[in-house]
């Protein structure tokens, strides 16, 4: 690797561990990144060289996965910009976050968090992932998928129109200063498909406006139609399409624990499918399954944790382990080129929490590593020789 490859564009120590961080998507929201802590979520500004706290909601309980809302507008793009993403914290409770550009009589505006699915309503074990979900459509904001250690895959109306929670209701935590409290809102409704298997991965496509990826913690990844409406009992009627990792399948069927069951759908089309179990990671073409067999390559020997494609282009992606064997590593690759090239971020025994690709027309990735967030360009040639 040469030093044209990766251009470490600066580290910011935050101050607290890191655990999960997620970029938004929108081209109109590009430089914003949100982490989560062990009691927060913020949310950063990241320019070429610096980065910004732009928002901070105060949650009380570990996060453990973040979602950010197609709505969300960054300050960089409009001054009338807005902060929305959902978060859910290791006390199974969800959370839809807020915070609007400040009224110019003010500098500052204020955060404002709506909580969803504790208790008997939601999940009862951790929640791995969250999707917004609903297509290009003005349900784009409305539908959030959610997955969890309890089997379970639970498909969130935010905006319910009828309150079918024997009118129980959950006012927002935070209000503007100064002025009345807004009215209580309806709990969110929950559309429920069971598992056979603990849950790692959901995936929206926003081509499609009706079907998840989800992926298992035993080698399977499911196309899912969530707006079928199944009889009692009828597993195969949501099922669309069941691909299937042969080496994390067989391993986990002798009872051995297989690293990753991160999977994703790539960007620019919905049929190729990416996930990284243990050491390997596959790649599948739905129109093209020809037995299901995925196309294979290797990874990490101590095994891969996150699965992501580069949004702006999109033959890339980018796989990280939670090994700190060789310290905080990135692997990225190329779909047309079998060897990936690594992106030594810190020595052991550091490791890669989380890692995410900027929805920016230069690749960028922001990793967190500990208390900081490393982010650094990558060269096309690097993974292109």
């Amino acid at each position: 690797m040469n030093g044209n490859q990766f251009k470490l564009n600066f580290k910011f120590d935050f101050g607290s561990e890191i655990y999960v961080l997620q970029s938004a998507k929108s081209e109109d929201a590009a430089d914003l990144v949100a982490l989560g802590t062990d009691h927060s979520v913020e949310v950063l500004l990241i320019t070429e060289r610096t980065v910004k706290s732009i928002a901070s909601f105060h949650i009380g309980a570990r996060i453990t996965a973040i979602a950010f809302s197609p709505r969300t507008i960054s300050p960089s793009f409009s001054n009338d910009w807005l902060v929305e993403l959902t978060a859910a914290s290791a006390d199974f409770g969800l959370h839809l976050l807020r915070k609007n550009a400040p009224p110019p009589e003010r500098t500052d505006s204020d955060e404002t968090q709506f909580s969803f699915g504790g208790g008997l309503s939601g999940h009862h074990g951790r929640v791995n992932d969250m999707a917004f979900c609903g297509g290009r459509g003005e349900d784009s904001t409305r539908y959030l998928a959610t997955v969890s250690d309890d089997k379970m895959l639970m498909v969130w109306d935010l905006y319910p129109t009828l309150d079918t929670s024997s009118n129980r209701t959950s006012p927002d935590s935070l209000g503007m200063s100064g002025s009345s409290s807004p009215p209580p809102r309806l709990q969110p409704t929950a559309y429920v498909i069971a598992f056979p298997h603990p849950l790692n991965t959901v995936d929206a496509h926003p081509s499609s406006s009706k079907e998840f990826l989800v992926s298992d913690a035993r080698g399977s990844i499911f196309l899912t139609d969530w707006r079928s409406d199944p009889e009692e009992g009828d597993y195969d009627s949501w099922r669309m399409v069941e691909l299937v990792e042969p080496y994390a399948l067989a391993a986990t069927s002798t009872g051995l624990s297989v690293q990753g069951g991160w999977a994703a759908w790539r960007g620019d089309n919905p049929d190729i499918v990416g996930a990284v179990y243990g050491s390997r990671y596959s790649l599948w073409d739905i129109s093209r399954l020809q037995g299901g067999k995925p196309t294979s390559g290797n990874s990490f020997p101590q095994g891969g944790h996150r699965f992501r494609w580069c949004p702006t282009f999109p033959d890339y992606f980018a796989i990280s382990t939670q090994s700190p064997l060789k310290g905080a590593v990135i692997n990225i690759h190329n779909t047309t080129y079998t060897q990936p090239t690594a992106m030594p971020l810190a020595p052991r025994p550091h490791f890669v929490r989380d890692f995410d690709w900027l929805a920016s027309r230069t690749p960028r990735i922001a990793a967190a590593v500990g208390h900081k967030i490393i982010v650094f360009s990558v060269g096309l040639a690097a993974v292109d020789s």
